[in-house]
């Protein structure tokens, strides 16, 4: 990760290092075999079909409240090669999972709020999760606000609200009292969790000089916080998620990098002041992935380098292990139902590690061969169709106006299904 200019984020900035990372290293996928074959749905340009309206829910990424999960698309195709980036577009879920016909483009120009009279030029899709706690789920995003460079440039966070037709109404500024800030850095990077354990999202953000912002939740739905103390002292300033509560004591915690690109991180713990404690002390890397890999009571850490992956079972004492795998670019999941999150590296090849009892190995791995050629990468990884087993959603980069979205059913055996249950095209958000 380098590091950000103003309006930029810790999500741009990762994405673009995992895109150059790709380009260098990755070659189209070679699938070795897997099970439940699925027909694929191929919906290049759908019709458009109505949001389905919900009453709220504790799903995760569910706009809408109707207990299916959603998928947020962060980088769409152009109309044109070098055209304004379009925007935002979430794809809404049903029971059999994604629906790309009910779809959504959120626009700076159409949802954004103005600062100082001006309506941001872009929007980055940075955190998702229910800050009003109305059961239904919110969208942090960031903007590009005008700053002169003097003095503490203003937050560049704003938050669309859910609702029971999804992401609604215009986006509000996030309030980032002064108090809660230190020096003269951007407030971004945000990332959710409960780190207080009441039961309500809060939002940590970087800060400066070892400190992070803390603004404790629930939010009003003018984007004010319930509480924001001083800046929290850190081993780092730079925010990673997802959170996760890694020793299951009650409170979330996350990752936190002491800068942006290949280096070291830490495991920041959360408790009734927040997340104030660090924990284990991770190797250097590029990206990290929290999940169950299977030789402890808590959670796990795999840290991914260009020269292979390093492991710390059973956080905060962290045992080490190490995995020979050329990806980076990291995520987990369970795809196969069993309680054990399985580790998906993306590299030269797109792979999934099972999660074993005794840990990951590379003699039980799965490869995923994308229907298109190009560069791929990891879009999310969460249950879309609600029969207990995570999907895998991947996006294949084919050129500025072309490209392929393709979720893969998570599955009992062979841990991905060899193919894809839908795919389509984000350029039927250009359609109208």
């Amino acid at each position: 990760m380098c590091t950000a200019p103003p309006g930029a984020t810790l999500v741009t900035a990762v994405a673009a290092l995992a895109a150059t990372l790709l380009l260098a290293a990755c070659s189209p996928t070679q699938h070795t075999g897997s099970a439940d074959h699925t027909p694929v749905r191929n919906a290049d340009t759908p019709p458009r079909l109505p949001v389905p309206k919900g009453k709220g829910s504790r799903t995760p990424d569910d706009f809408n409240g109707d207990g299916h999960r959603d998928l947020v698309l962060g980088d769409l195709v152009k109309a044109q090669a070098h055209a304004d980036d379009p925007g935002i577009g979430i794809v809404y879920g049903s029971a059999r999972g994604l629906v790309p016909g009910a779809r959504q483009l959120i626009t700076p120009s159409g949802q954004g709020a103005a600062t100082d009279g001006q309506l941001p030029a872009l929007f980055d899709a940075e955190a998702t999760c229910d800050l009003d706690k109305d059961g239904f789920t919110d969208l942090v995003v960031s903007t590009d606000p005008p700053y002169d460079g003097q003095g503490r440039p203003p937050v560049p966070l704003q938050v669309l609200f859910g609702s029971p037709t999804g992401l609604s109404g215009k986006a509000v500024h996030l309030t980032v009292p002064a108090a809660a800030r230190v020096g003269n850095d951007w407030p971004d990077q945000p990332v959710c969790g409960d780190f207080d354990g009441d039961g309500t999202k809060d939002l940590v953000l970087h800060a400066s000089g070892g400190h992070l912002t803390y603004l404790r939740g629930p939010f009003t739905r003018q984007g004010r916080p319930s509480g924001a103390a001083a800046p929290i002292r850190s081993p780092g300033e730079v925010p990673t998620g997802p959170a996760a509560d890694v020793d299951r004591d009650g409170y979330d915690d996350l990752i936190v990098r002491t800068t942006q690109g290949a280096g070291p991180s830490a495991v920041v713990l959360g408790g009734p002041a927040g997340p104030t404690r660090t924990g284990a002390v991770l190797p250097s890397g590029i990206d990290v992935a929290l999940g169950s890999f299977g030789r402890g009571k808590a959670l796990d850490a795999a840290v991914g380098a260009m020269g292979g992956t390093s492991l710390r079972y059973d956080l905060p004492t962290a045992a080490k292990g190490s995995l020979d795998s050329p990806g980076s670019v990291l995520d987990a999941a369970d795809f196969d139902g069993d309680g054990l999150s399985e580790l998906v590296s993306s590299g030269s090849r797109l792979r999934v590690f099972q999660g074993r009892t005794t840990g990951l190995s590379t003699r039980a791995t799965t490869t995923v061969e994308p229907p298109a050629t190009g560069t791929s990468r990891v879009l999310a990884v969460g249950d879309f169709d609600g029969d207990g087993r995570a999907d895998l959603a991947v996006r294949t980069y084919r050129s500025e106006t072309k490209d392929t979205v393709a979720v893969f059913p998570g599955a009992k055996k062979g841990l991905v299904s060899a193919e894809p249950a839908v795919s389509f095209s984000t350029s039927a958000f250009l359609s109208p």
